[in-house]
């Protein structure tokens, strides 16, 4: 299975209710950060992605239609010269409002010190590299943020771009994938609360899936 979509734009976006409705449309699995969660071998690909060293993508993404929200959208540039044919989804928040969002949820639960997991080494080097270091600077993530987009908009043909509000819903999505629109609300989901406990909930999940991983490794 190839990539669709490669989605560009950062978290807090309306990436979670990207990933639902597009494996709806698609009917197939939407890579996302809870992917990570749910598959901790993956986090040494994308540490080294991190650090400039590729995976195979076709490897890495077999199984998914799409993808969404970091790690993969922090590699854009590469997942969509590797997927030639899919649509560029870049979804796009007011970077005020992204702003205040992402300071109150994701970058909250990254850490900021503790273990030197690779899990954690793959963060920072995400960070250093692909965004900013700085994720308590406002003014820092804000221009991350625009200068993500901008470089979005400037780097893919007109013809491959999507630019994406949660608010649009399905129209643009389908008119943009040539499919039909579904007779069913749109999936908007992933508010502050909802957001807190889905984490919480991963967090648990990744956290047994290493300690399994560690006593298989003994």
């Amino acid at each position: 299975m190839q990539l669709r979509v490669v989605g560009a734009g950062l978290g807090r976006t309306g990436t979670h209710s990207l990933k639902l409705a597009l494996e709806r449309l698609l009917g197939a699995p939407c890579y996302h950060m809870i992917e990570v969660f749910q598959h901790p071998e993956h986090v040494p690909a994308w540490h080294a992605a991190a650090e400039g060293r590729m995976p195979d993508w076709q490897a890495l993404l077999a199984g998914y239609a799409a993808a969404v929200d970091w790690p993969a959208a922090a590699f854009w540039p590469e997942l969509s010269e590797a997927f030639p044919e899919a649509l560029v989804v870049l979804s796009v928040r007011d970077p005020q409002a992204w702003w205040e969002s992402a300071h109150q949820t994701i970058f909250q639960a990254i850490p900021t010190r503790g273990p030197e997991t690779e899990w954690r080494q793959m963060v920072d080097a995400m960070l250093a590299n692909r965004f900013t270091s700085a994720i308590d600077d406002r003014e820092a993530c804000i221009a991350a943020f625009e200068r993500n987009n901008a470089r979005v908009r400037e780097t893919i043909p007109p013809h491959r771009l999507l630019e994406w509000r949660a608010s649009e819903g399905w129209g643009p999505l389908c008119k943009a994938l040539g499919l039909p629109v579904p007779d069913e609300p749109f999936p908007l989901t992933n508010t502050k609360e909802e957001w807190a406990a889905r984490h919480s909930a991963a967090q648990q999940q990744a956290a047994e899936a290493f300690r399994n991983e560690e006593e298989r490794a003994r």
